[in-house]
């Protein structure tokens, strides 16, 4: 009830100004949030990276319905890698593009437009040894952002692609896309979908996403299994083992700020860590599905409220 709650307030424009005219929200942001300017995620990646951790960095935006701001959006990401570059951190990291924030909702050419900015971006990212992921958002983009994914990799073979476990579908779609060296990022999904779509138990999605590390691992591709859950992640290690992966054979991803501690351990134990660093002014919808993902994220919210 409350995750479904918090999912339908992330696409509400009134709820949203209640939101940021809290003076805490900044505060708690800051949590999951590297701050909202280039250099601010350029520290960030800096630090995790002097920490044994590989990051994937996300301009916060979702929702483009004009041109222009899918423009903008693809500036902004060349203007990230340049300055991942300059500061000699660009080689192993990766970028995650929402196709939504390229121009995939617009009217009658978002597809091409999407496709167009993405390509642009993947040249960037290429140049200074870098990767893409594209993230997959609600249920109704998913074929057009697998679409697009095949197209890029002809040229670009190391995109990624994000597939989410609650949606019925991804079994499916893991077993058509998992080939040679493809890069997936497998998650449990974090958007409310309709029961005819998508799994709507924890146990359910639970079972989907342990079925789908197992078939990962046993496939051809490079398995990202993106978690927080110490059961998944003991079961990814499992099934690493069983299959004959060694640890450089795939990757953890975490989010930033979430589950320092065991990002800590991870890195410890010589398991490869990936963290999922936003950063931007547009920080609302993510914030928001980090809240409905857990609710030891909403208690942290309501404790730094009381505090004032």
């Amino acid at each position: 009830m409350l995750s479904s709650a918090l999912n339908r307030a992330a696409r509400s424009g009134r709820v949203r100004r209640v939101v940021e005219r809290v003076p805490v929200t900044r505060r708690v942001v800051d949590r999951f949030v590297a701050g909202e300017e280039i250099a601010d995620v350029v520290l960030a990646g800096e630090y995790l990276r002097r920490q044994g951790r590989s990051v994937t960095i996300d301009v916060l935006g979702e929702d483009v319905t004009d041109a222009a701001g899918a423009a903008a959006t693809t500036a902004a990401y060349l203007a990230l890698l340049t300055a991942l570059a300059e500061q000699n951190c660009a080689e192993g990291a990766d970028v995650s593009l929402k196709l939504s924030a390229l121009g995939q909702a617009l009217p009658g050419s978002g597809d091409e437009l999407a496709e167009s900015n993405a390509r642009v971006i993947c040249e960037a990212a290429t140049a200074v040894g870098a990767t893409v992921t594209l993230d997959m958002e609600d249920h109704t983009t998913v074929d057009s952002t697998l679409a697009i994914g095949a197209k890029l990799r002809v040229e670009f073979p190391l995109t990624g692609s994000v597939l989410q476990a609650n949606l019925r579908r991804s079994e499916r779609d893991l077993a058509d896309l998992a080939g040679p060296g493809t890069r997936i990022r497998w998650v449990k999904g974090a958007y409310r979908e309709p029961r005819d779509v998508a799994y709507q138990q924890k146990t359910e999605v639970d079972d989907a996403y342990r079925r789908g590390i197992r078939s990962l691992m046993e496939s051809g591709g490079y398995p990202m299994i993106a978690t927080h859950d110490p059961a998944m992640l003991g079961h990814a290690v499992r099934a690493a083992a069983e299959t004959g992966r060694s640890a450089g054979d795939w990757e953890a991803q975490m989010l930033y700020g979430v589950s320092t501690d065991r990002q800590r351990e991870l890195v410890e134990q010589g398991r490869r860590l990936r963290v999922y660093v936003p950063f931007g002014t547009d920080w609302y919808g993510y914030f928001m599905r980090r809240l409905a993902e857990r609710p030891a994220n909403v208690a942290f919210f309501l404790r730094a409220l009381a505090r004032g």
